[in-house]
């Protein structure tokens, strides 16, 4: 019951902070220079011509009367129509949220099978060569740019090598995709029975994960590396120690005491990757849902924009209240 009231009280405020988040994105898309109608219609179109395309667009009102037009059709279900697609926005997001979120979940997990041991085995060997090559790592993740580490697995992997596919989707151009279940190919291709769509896309998924997975693991293990070293200090580890209790049984009890922030570094890693990672997406032609937006941005396309902005707060909030229910099930405290 305790659970229930509590996400019931979150549930309360997320209508009022997608609206306040709305309305910002929206003032601030509307400060972008340029002018959709002389981008739709080229620098020839007649004044005529500009004027009827404004209004067909509601660009002729007042920013509020637009942001009140933009707010209606909104609740109606309705994102607008990006003009460089010629498609509804809202199906262009569910086409291309779900490839982003399948590269950043899967490296997510990747840099978490990399940070947490590292960060587990550099707080519990602090004069070790494993603690010094955690160091090193951990400094050089946080200063490498990703879309530079994904040209150089690019040009060994394909171009030297050739062990991966070629950057360019999310599939091989020869391979027939399955349907279109939830977007996600991996899921779709099991659904199916595809599997040489399935073996095609975790083929072309390999670069792209290595290359966030590989930098983002470097803030996992800063903090796993961090949040041990206390727990492994405090004083219910030593008074374990000294009751003769395994080491094995004495990591556990410190890792689990260290959980809280692991999931914290997690859930804003996830936010961040959701708009974050739309370099990689370009370097590896990925079509996925930051490209979406940048391309909008580029372009003096408000809808894709605040559509992408839209998505990325209701994931955002999502995952916050599932980091919540997740601290209530590994820290007895915050139940109590």
């Amino acid at each position: 019951m305790r659970i229930a009231r509590y996400i019931g009280k979150r549930l309360i405020f997320i209508l009022p902070q997608l609206l306040g988040i709305i309305l910002v994105s929206f003032l601030l898309v509307k400060m972008i220079p340029g002018d959709p109608a002389v981008l739709m219609l080229g620098p020839f179109a007649s004044d005529e011509q500009l004027a009827s395309m404004r209004s067909q667009l509601g660009l002729d009102g007042t920013i509020l009367d637009q942001f009140w037009i933009y707010l209606t059709g909104l609740f109606e279900g309705d994102l607008g129509t990006s003009w460089q697609t010629t498609r509804p926005v809202l199906e262009d997001l569910l086409q291309r949220f779900p490839a982003t979120l399948e590269l950043i979940t899967l490296s997510l997990l990747l840099a978490l099978l990399i940070g947490i041991p590292l960060g587990v085995a550099a707080a519990y060997f602090k004069r070790s060569v494993v603690k010094k090559f955690s160091d090193y790592y951990g400094l050089l993740a946080g200063a490498l740019p990703d879309f530079w580490l994904g040209l150089v697995l690019i040009y060994f992997f394909y171009t030297l090598l050739n062990w991966a596919p070629p950057p360019l989707g999310r599939m091989g151009i020869a391979v027939l995709a399955p349907p279109p279940v939830t977007n996600f190919v991996i899921i779709d291709s099991i659904l199916d029975g595809n599997w040489a769509a399935l073996w095609s896309a975790l083929g072309h998924l390999m670069l792209p994960v290595i290359t966030l997975g590989v930098i983002n693991a470097g803030p996992i293990l800063k903090m796993t590396q961090s949040t041990m070293e206390r727990m492994l200090e405090s004083d219910f580890v030593r008074y374990a120690e000294m009751c003769g209790l395994p080491e094995g049984q004495v990591i556990r009890q410190a890792f689990r005491n260290s959980l809280p922030s692991v999931v914290t570094i997690v859930s804003v890693l996830y936010g961040f990757l959701i708009g974050g990672a739309v370099l990689v997406e370009i370097v590896f032609s990925w079509g996925g849902a930051g490209q979406y937006a940048v391309q909008g941005v580029l372009n003096a396309d408000i809808n894709p924009v605040l559509g992408f902005v839209l998505f990325s707060a209701i994931l955002s909030l999502v995952i916050y209240l599932l980091v919540d229910l997740i601290y209530f099930t590994i820290d007895p405290r915050i139940r109590d």
